[in-house]
């Protein structure tokens, strides 16, 4: 018997969790566009139900489609196991419903999304929940904010908007001595540029909306977990540890193991929560990956080519890119990030609000929308829109300042780029 290869990155974005249609030989993954499935039998059906046996009940639960996308995503990240939902936005909550309860609360970066920022400090009072917010440079004051009620540490691997690198292994450090999960969102660094697994982390998020799917055709969310994280250690995770009342007392991670966290996110939060993605979604998204790392390469050469013209620009006063040699962050992201710091960063105009207002108004190959990660280039200008919600002084913690624009570089020929964004900051800093 011969051993199973260790298959590289490029093979696997192609190959995990695929194999051809057995009906019909289908080699592209089939959209099973259906809602529910035939059960065998009626004991079939009872043992589906009751988490005896694995298979398909109901899509929005799981569905074959889906069930693909979880697998491959889960594979490149190096995870036991993964659940696909409706966005970005719902595998956050995905993340934590599980951890939560009513006066529990998270240690997040200051250096995040502005949508996540909103969500952490807004509707999760909704819950019972809230977030105290830390700048994760600080280790020291990350350890000082957890209590005995924090249930998880949340960061960004690179953050949105300014492109800011963490130390996940310092990071998850701090939360393994506090035996608590730390949950990563990887969006913007996507499996290629860095597996925080590997450093530590014990969940991951995405937003399969952006590097991943990478067209900007369809929204989704993904959350990844290691299966390394002992739910059982503390009584702090009963949702894990303890007897579900809905499945007869069964208790999950007794039950399931390092795929725990990946059944209760399917029996309990997909089941009750409702946060489903649909199998075209997925079918868009599994083609996105599969040329995965080539995208990301081409993102991260153009983006460093770009930066560093922006950055001898006397029009602009900083950019924020970790893959330029002035960077605070450049060592970091050589030794965290080897393959590149991404597709994403700021720069500062010199002009201000006005000025940014005026160059997103005069670009012609770069697009002014709400998105990243896309194979075309684009900008915003988070002060007045992602990020808008919040104070002035939470905007300059996040790197989105009222003179600051947003760009996620694509994949076009960087001097185009390089032409389109000169041609701009002539109209918005004459």
């Amino acid at each position: 018997m011969t051993e199973t290869p260790a298959y590289g990155f490029d093979t696997l974005q192609i190959h995990a969790g695929a194999r051809p249609d057995p009906a019909t030989g289908a080699r592209q993954t089939p959209i099973y566009q259906t809602t529910a499935y035939v059960f065998r039998d009626a004991d079939h059906a009872a043992a589906l139900f009751n988490l005896q046996e694995v298979g398909y009940i109901y899509s929005r639960l799981t569905n074959p489609t889906v069930a693909v996308l979880q697998e491959r995503i889960a594979t490149l990240e190096g995870g036991a196991g993964a659940v696909c939902c409706s966005s970005g936005h719902a595998a956050q909550i995905m993340a934590l419903f599980p951890l939560m309860a009513p006066g529990c609360n998270i240690v997040a970066s200051t250096r995040a999304y502005g949508g996540t920022l909103t969500q952490f400090t807004q509707t999760f009072k909704r819950f019972g929940w809230s977030a105290t917010f830390v700048d994760f440079d600080d280790l020291d004051a990350v350890a000082a904010a957890i209590d005995d009620n924090t249930r998880a540490i949340f960061c960004e691997s690179i953050a949105n908007p300014g492109g800011y690198v963490t130390d996940i292994r310092a990071i998850a450090d701090v939360a393994d001595a506090a035996q608590l999960p730390l949950i990563v969102d990887n969006t913007s660094a996507t499996p290629y540029l860095c597996r925080p697994f590997e450093q530590g982390a014990a969940l991951v998020v995405h937003s399969t909306t952006k590097y991943l799917t990478g067209n900007g055709t369809v929204t989704g969310g993904c959350v990844v977990d290691s299966g390394t994280f002992d739910w059982s250690a503390t009584d702090k995770f009963p949702s894990l540890s303890q007897p579900e009342p809905a499945y007869h007392g069964l208790k999950f991670h007794e039950t399931f193991g390092s795929l725990a966290f990946t059944f209760h996110g399917i029996a309990v939060g997909l089941r009750d929560l409702g946060m489903t993605m649909n199998p075209q979604g997925a079918h868009y998204t599994l083609m996105g990956i599969e040329t995965l790392s080539l995208r990301m390469q081409r993102h991260v050469e153009n983006a460093e080519k770009i930066a560093a013209w922006l950055e001898a620009d006397a029009r602009v006063d900083y950019v924020t890119y970790a893959g330029l040699e002035s960077s605070p962050y450049y060592g970091r992201a050589q030794a965290c990030y080897p393959k590149g710091a991404g597709g994403l960063f700021t720069f500062a105009v010199k002009g201000g609000y006005d000025a940014c207002v005026k160059l997103v108004n005069s670009l012609d190959i770069f697009s002014h929308v709400a998105n990243l990660g896309d194979a075309r280039s684009l900008i915003i200008h988070s002060a007045s829109t992602t990020h808008r919600q919040l104070t002035p002084e939470q905007q300059e913690a996040a790197g989105a300042g009222p003179n600051v624009v947003r760009v996620s570089i694509g994949i076009e020929t960087a001097d185009d780029l390089i032409h389109d964004l000169d041609q701009a900051l002539a109209q918005a800093c004459p």
